[in-house]
């Protein structure tokens, strides 16, 4: 699956997790905001998580690889935070709980659709 595959994956997993979660919200138009932050997710995914994860290696060996969990809450914030404040369109998350849910949303509904289409 390409880059393009990817990233419709990623919009409907962020539909979803945006329709499940309470407290995510849409920000700047119902279509633009979940593909601005599946689009800012995969770039914060590729460049920003590989470091977070050598960095937290100790705390998610001791956490038996839930941290894993938190490091992903993480960049859904990040991820939310740029496409709202670069494209004006995206999500707004109230609560580290909201994003903690959202993230694990976004991981499940990412992987039955990833493993359907390849």
């Amino acid at each position: 699956m390409g880059f393009l595959g990817r990233w419709l994956v990623g919009a409907i997993a962020v539909g979803a997790a945006i329709w499940l979660v309470p407290g995510i919200e849409v920000v700047g138009g119902a279509y633009a905001g979940p593909i601005f932050t599946a689009l800012f997710l995969s770039f914060v995914n590729a460049a920003v998580k590989p470091v977070l994860k050598v960095l937290s290696l100790p705390l998610t060996i001791v956490s038996l690889g839930l941290f894993s969990l938190v490091i992903n809450a993480f960049m859904l914030e990040l991820a939310s935070y740029l496409a709202r404040n670069i494209t004006h369109a995206g999500v707004l998350i109230d609560s580290f709980g909201a994003a903690f849910f959202g993230a694990l949303v976004i991981s499940i509904v990412t992987s039955l659709l990833g493993g359907a289409t390849e």
